[in-house]
């Protein structure tokens, strides 16, 4: 499959997926262990069915590696988890996401010893500020606020907390960073398997979750007790958050899947790229469905992350070197 298409398919499956994500912490907020269970459980089924063949095929990576990419996987899942616990609300979370691009363009600096043009360091700051802005803003919004927890900012125990969230989420970042550029080398040693990394990597992090069950259970009566929605075409009902489940933990496999294949096909540096630009996407998108403010701010930081995406892309000097290179043939 071609990467443009994969591309294609991240920022569709990411756009309906946080649609359905909103329908459902709108509804139950605490929610979040047993939406992510149901992501790694649907993917790790669908692995083992299709590409494993129901247990009949041997991994062509070594599995060692699988459990140090699923170790670091695991890591960055359980602490943006925990981060709402230290005051670290979801409008901060993603405002320090907009780092992921600066820390992935460290380690290649350190660990791969890559070298950049100063094109590919400008363009990275100018994403960096858009998407900080955007989610600054959307932070500032009505709609945002009311999801946020009221507590005294004032006292100590909150700075406290606060910080050591924010220690916890800048060393998820650097091990997310980390992890793309592990698979990086991996796949460059043992050969381009995105398939059987995407299983692997949704399989070995499961045991992780009996931390959780109870919490886990509660959520799943909460679902099942609630309003039921009728299925099209068939006189069959199904409770909303059941159906808000499916849209969630589908679009969310059409969404990770496509970005283990770039990772196969694309450097660490431009996965890193895409998943960014996928939850600046997501985010406007999620603006626009439900209809919250679109401020001056936003607009601002959609300019910078277009514009520092064509620089990435090198759309502003690429296309008029080859057309300078190209001759011109008489008609």
């Amino acid at each position: 499959m071609h990467p443009a298409i994969s591309i294609f398919l991240v920022f569709v499956g990411c756009c309906c997926n946080v649609v359905f994500l909103e329908l459902l912490v709108t509804e139950h907020q605490g929610s979040g262990n047993f939406i992510m269970f149901s992501q790694f459980l649907f993917i790790t089924l669908e692995g083992f069915i299709f590409t494993m063949k129901f247990g009949t095929r041997k991994p062509v990576i070594p599995l060692l590696c699988y459990v140090k990419m699923a170790t670091m996987y695991a890591i960055n899942v359980f602490f943006q988890t925990v981060l709402l616990h230290y005051q670290v609300g979801i409008p901060l979370q993603q405002l320090l996401r907009s780092g992921t691009l600066i820390a992935n363009l460290i380690l290649g600096l350190v660990m791969l010893k890559k070298s950049y043009r100063p094109t590919k360091y400008l363009s990275i700051a100018m994403i960096t500020i858009g998407i900080a802005m955007a989610t600054f803003a959307s932070a500032n919004s009505r709609s945002t606020k009311e999801n946020l927890i009221e507590i005294d900012k004032s006292s100590s125990q909150w700075l406290s907390n606060w910080f050591v969230g924010f220690l916890l989420f800048t060393f998820a970042l650097y091990i997310s960073g980390l992890m793309g550029i592990y698979q990086e080398i991996v796949f460059s040693k043992y050969g381009k398997h995105p398939n059987e990394a995407l299983y692997y990597n949704h399989l070995l992090p499961l045991p992780v979750f009996l931390l959780f069950v109870r919490d886990i259970y509660h959520h799943a009566q909460l679902f099942t007790h609630s309003d039921n929605l009728p299925i099209p075409f068939v006189s069959l009902w199904i409770p909303k958050m059941w159906a808000y489940l499916l849209g969630n933990v589908l679009s969310q496999y059409v969404c990770i899947s496509r970005v283990f294949v770039l990772t196969s096909e694309c450097t660490s540096l431009t996965v890193t790229l895409v998943v960014t630009l996928r939850k600046f996407v997501s985010l406007i998108f999620s603006i626009i469905y439900f209809q919250n403010s679109f401020t001056v701010v936003h607009w601002i930081g959609t300019i910078l992350v277009f514009s520092g995406t064509l620089l990435f892309a090198d759309i502003f000097t690429t296309p008029w070197s080859d057309f300078r290179k190209s001759p011109i043939k008489a008609e």
